[in-house]
């Protein structure tokens, strides 16, 4: 007979979504609900093993998934209790299972970079303590051109689907594309060959066809590079992160569509004529007709 594990909450659940406010292409300001992104760090029988980002939704569900699918845990009887404290958002299992040699084999382990509160991951954010991104003025027609320009990619995804593709940019130029299965090793082989070249990213756009989470956000800040595009959304942790760093977030941008998240200032509308007139201006000249 199965033995569930005792399983204990401080805090029963947090937010899944968040509203904020955004300027879109017109210029106008409208208000976006986004995701929450909450970091939780999980630990067995108190040795960090990693953060998760989630929305936590169900985290005790999500923690014993993921112990398990990665072979850390074999036999459920034998976890004593789960405990999830979303006041320092982590997850302890204590477990009568021997863990010794855990370390070991966390050495040898690839794990997702986060920012919980986990030593191994809140080391990446202290390096950030500090970063000071440059403020570049963005036309909204160049904006609209690399736009047009990325049109052009994104061979994998049309062909057989199921890629991120992210790109290095400047003004309206290309100077790297590339897809992968995941957005992340996108970003970083971007990051990888930036590097071998010496180049420095502080008058570049990243853009990416995945979500902005923290994530990205972070991997953009490491690089320099003060902008970032993607076409899909952004997450609350993302959005907050861009907020710190000094990152300009522009979402859902396609075409001639785009919602600034972060750093409108930076925009120039500079696109005129009937094109860039809000749908509440064009009602009212309508109706004026």
């Amino acid at each position: 007979m199965t033995q569930l594990p005792k399983i204990i909450k401080t805090k029963s659940s947090v937010n899944q979504t968040m509203t904020v406010q955004v300027m879109d292409e017109y210029g106008d300001m409208m208000e976006k609900e986004i995701a929450c992104e909450h970091p939780l760090t999980v630990y067995l029988n108190w040795i960090e093993v990693v953060t998760l980002m989630t929305l936590g939704e169900r985290p005790s569900a999500l923690v014993l998934g993921y112990l398990k699918n990665q072979g850390f845990i074999e036999d459920i009887n034998a976890i004593e209790s789960l405990i999830i404290d979303w006041e320092t958002n982590s997850a302890a299992v204590i477990t009568k299972e021997n863990t010794d040699g855990l370390e070991k084999k966390l050495g040898k382990k690839t794990v997702t970079s986060g920012c919980g509160q986990g030593t191994m991951f809140g080391n990446v954010m202290k390096k950030l303590e500090g970063i000071t991104l440059p403020q570049p003025q963005i036309p909204q027609s160049k904006l609209y051109g690399l736009l047009e320009s990325l049109t052009h990619h994104n061979e994998t995804y049309k062909a057989a689907g199921a890629v991120h593709g992210c790109a290095v940019c400047k003004d309206t130029d290309i100077l790297s594309f590339v897809e992968d299965v995941g957005r992340h090793n996108a970003v970083d082989t971007l990051a990888g060959e930036m590097w071998l070249k010496g180049e420095t990213g502080e008058d570049k756009i990243f853009y990416t066809t995945g979500r902005l989470t923290s994530e990205m956000v972070i991997k953009v800040a490491q690089m320099g590079i003060p902008v970032l595009l993607s076409r899909s959304g952004a997450t609350q942790m993302g959005y907050e992160l861009a907020q710190k760093l000094g990152i300009t977030m522009v979402a859902r941008a396609k075409g001639h569509r785009f919602q600034v998240y972060n750093g409108k200032e930076n925009l120039i509308l500079d696109v005129k004529g009937e094109n860039n007139q809000s749908p509440a201006n064009k009602k009212h000249i309508g109706g004026n007709a």
